[in-house]
C-alpha cells in the first residue's frame, strides 16, 4: 500500500461534469445543467448506514463485502480486521471502489486506500464511529483505513440521462 500524506485540511470541492457514457443517452450539461451538487454525493457518503466495499484480490478477482464507516473531511474512513480478506486485498493494491447502499440514488467512489497512523485522525473517526454506529470501535484494536477518491459518480435513476454526474479530485 503507497503510502500518502494524511490530511487535516479540509479539501478543495471536485470538479462536476458529465460522464461519458456511450450508448446510455446521457445529455450533454450546458454550463453545469442538470449535474448533481457534491453536497448531494457528500450526503449520501455521510448519512448511510450500510456500504459495499469492492477490493481486487492477488489474483485478480473482485471482493465486494458490506461495512460500516463514516466520511470525514474529504474521506471516508472505515476499520475492518488486520486480517481479513480486504485488508490483505488492500495491503497488496490500495485501489478500491465503495457505494453507500441503495442503487436508487447510487454513488460509486472510486479511490485509493491508506492505513491511517495520525492520532488525532484516530480520534476524529473514533468519535464520529460513536456519534453514527453508538459504537466504539477502539475497543476491537484493528487497522483504521481512509478512501481518498480519485472520482465519484452519481446516478438518480429516475432522472439518470438528465443529472449523471461524474466528480474529479
Amino acid at each position: 500500500m503507497p503510502k500518502q500524506k494524511q490530511h487535516t485540511k479540509k479539501p478543495k470541492p471536485p470538479k462536476a461534469s458529465r460522464p461519458h457514457m456511450p450508448g446510455y443517452g446521457i445529455s450533454g450539461a450546458k454550463g453545469g445543467d442538470g449535474l448533481l451538487r457534491w453536497s448531494w454525493a457528500v450526503d449520501r457518503l455521510s448519512n448511510t448506514q450500510n456500504y459495499f466495499l469492492s477490493t481486487v484480490r492477488i489474483d485478480g478477482r473482485p471482493h465486494v463485502m458490506p461495512i460500516w464507516g463514516v466520511w470525514v473531511g474529504g474521506g471516508f474512513y472505515f476499520s475492518t480486521g488486520k486480517s481479513s480478506v480486504k485488508a490483505r486485498n488492500l495491503a497488496k493494491n490500495a485501489s478500491c471502489v465503495l457505494c453507500p447502499g441503495g442503487a436508487d440514488e447510487a454513488v460509486i467512489l472510486e479511490g485509493t486506500v491508506e492505513k491511517v497512523t495520525s492520532g488525532t485522525i484516530l480520534k476524529k473517526f473514533g468519535a464520529a464511529y460513536i456519534a453514527k454506529y453508538n459504537f466504539d470501535v477502539s475497543t476491537m484494536n484493528e487497522p483504521v483505513y481512509v478512501i481518498h477518491p480519485r472520482v465519484v459518480f452519481g446516478q438518480i435513476e429516475k432522472t439518470f440521462t438528465k443529472t449523471a454526474t461524474r466528480w474529479t479530485f
